[in-house]
């Protein structure tokens, strides 16, 4: 059975991470973890469904138990990628999506080199800015920490595999998927497969 795909998909606060895997959701079979967090829940987020929301307590005890596949501290809260349920999914097959920030992602590619990673872009910076304000959920303080964060966060461009502008949602979804099916492609990825047709072939032939 061929591994599923890690698919990590990260960028600056505000730039539409959750409205583009929402929609490749809706049109495609893959499973999206959902990561503990320490910080308290927003207004219409569910428990088990955005995050599982936990105590900081909570939390270092599962990092002491070595329960994630990363985790990081940001905005004064923790985010972690639960391990287990994360590789079950993927040797049965099944593509996974990571939505977390960047710091996640790349602890996630030290460890899981082969995944892929894709960092989605605003259109601008301004519209970047109105998209936080859209929110309601900011006050000028933590808006402005998220602004000023975003410029620094788009320098980490260069460690990630792809890059998507998130102007409209539809056109960045299809790059997604676009990108995805050249990755199964890669002859990296599918080597032990041609190996194991080729050996096969010349069984059939010597023994036909």
């Amino acid at each position: 059975m061929t591994r599923g795909l890690l698919i990590v998909i990260s960028g600056p606060s505000g730039a539409g991470k959750g409205t583009i895997c929402k929609a490749l959701l809706e049109r495609n079979d893959y499973w999206i973890s959902v990561s503990a967090t320490t910080r308290k829940p927003r207004q219409g987020e569910i428990e088990g469904i955005n995050y599982y929301f936990v105590d900081r307590e909570e939390f270092q005890k599962k990092i002491e138990l070595e329960d994630f596949l990363e985790y990081a501290e940001v905005y004064g809260n923790f985010y972690g990628t639960p391990k287990s349920k994360v590789e079950e999914m993927l040797d049965k097959g099944i593509d996974v999506i990571l939505e977390i920030d960047i710091q996640g992602a790349l602890r996630v590619k030290e460890k899981v080199s082969e995944g892929v990673f894709i960092f989605i872009l605003p259109p601008s910076m301004e519209e970047l800015r109105q998209r936080i304000i859209n929110r309601g959920s900011e006050t000028q303080e933590s808006l402005m920490t998220r602004f000023k964060s975003a410029y620094q966060e788009i320098n980490y461009i260069s460690k990630y595999n792809y890059a998507v502008v998130n102007d409209k949602v539809n056109d960045a979804v299809k790059k997604i998927e676009s990108i995805l099916v050249a990755e199964r492609c890669r002859v990296d990825r599918i080597k032990e497969k041609i190996l194991n047709s080729k050996e096969g072939l010349i069984h059939e032939q010597l023994y036909d």
